[in-house]
């Protein structure tokens, strides 16, 4: 029996600050996020890439990937990719790269996998204020003699 269609899952979701080739061709990210650290609001992330590998289904497909903010309805980014897997023993590797997201509040960002507008996969990324060091007073300059 021929399968026209499955629908894939999601093997994988990450958020980095790039994805690059290697030589052998396999992708290799670099600065995994697990939340997202700045000194001040606003802020804006010059690139931010989504890596999400689909793997056992079959057929044509849509990657949608959505960045969303703290009040969980304002959809800051949103990206949609076709893709195909012609076989469930093959993967897809899809890359969505988000360039000049202005952050303006911090809080727990959430970023929403679909696939043919089916959810797979949302999870936070949680954008954290760091703590400016309380500054010491400068000691006043003693006189030259």
């Amino acid at each position: 029996m021929q399968v026209s269609r499955i629908l894939p899952d999601l093997q994988c979701s990450l958020l980095c600050e790039e994805v690059r080739q290697d030589s052998n061709g396999n992708p290799f990210l670099i600065g995994v996020l697990s939340y997202l650290p700045v000194q001040q609001l606003p802020v804006t992330a010059l690139r931010l890439c989504m890596f999400n590998r689909w793997s056992s289904g079959v057929g044509q497909f849509v990657e949608s990937v959505r960045l969303i903010a703290p009040d969980k309805t304002t959809v800051i980014r949103k990206s949609e990719l076709k893709f195909e897997l012609r076989d469930p023993m093959i993967s897809a590797s899809n890359v969505t790269a988000f360039t000049q997201v202005e952050f303006k509040v911090p809080g727990a960002y959430i970023i929403e996998v679909l696939v043919d507008d089916v959810m797979k996969l949302r999870y936070p990324v949680p954008l954290l204020l760091a703590q400016q060091p309380p500054q010491t007073p400068k000691a006043p300059a003693e006189p030259a003699a």
